[in-house]
């Protein structure tokens, strides 16, 4: 996967909005990369982004940023799982290591894996994907206001 190039990260910066809503979306899109909702992560950055007026190519833009850490998903899917069933456990407690060797595609695919994987994944998808997001907010925010604030100085 290819790093993008310093034009594309220009051409995000020199969108015709403010810096908050920009930030917003990128927040927006950070946020959501993190989630394991494959498929609707784009869907549901563009709802997000109208809903909490964010500028919608800056939300997108932060769900595909989110894809360049690509070879660490099952580092970061297998974080997300164990902080997700810690909270979700009580008395909490680690999930016992996995062993997918052993289970075939019937297990995989049926409804009690499903829910009982997904539920600890998403939530502990919120867990590593809120704070991510306001740290990409705060961060594109100042950023975009320094650079703007520079340019209206010139």
């Amino acid at each position: 996967m290819k790093l993008p190039s310093s034009k594309a990260i220009h051409n995000l910066f020199a969108l015709e909005d403010s810096p908050e809503s920009i930030a917003r979306g990128i927040g927006i899109g950070i946020f959501l990369g993190f989630t394991p909702l494959y498929g609707l992560k784009t869907l549901l950055s563009l709802l997000l982004a109208v809903l909490f007026r964010a500028n919608k190519i800056a939300a997108v833009v932060g769900v595909t940023l989110h894809d360049f850490v690509f070879p660490l998903i099952p580092l970061v899917l297998g974080m997300e799982y164990e902080a997700g069933f810690w909270l979700l456990s009580r008395p909490h407690h680690f999930p016992a290591s996995l062993d997918l060797v052993h289970l075939g595609p019937h297990a995989w695919l049926s409804w009690t894996t499903f829910f009982a994987v997904g539920a600890p994944l998403l939530v502990g998808s919120l867990l590593f994907g809120i704070p991510c997001g306001c740290i990409a907010f705060f961060t594109t925010r100042s950023v975009l206001r320094q650079k703007r604030s520079r340019i209206a100085g010139n």
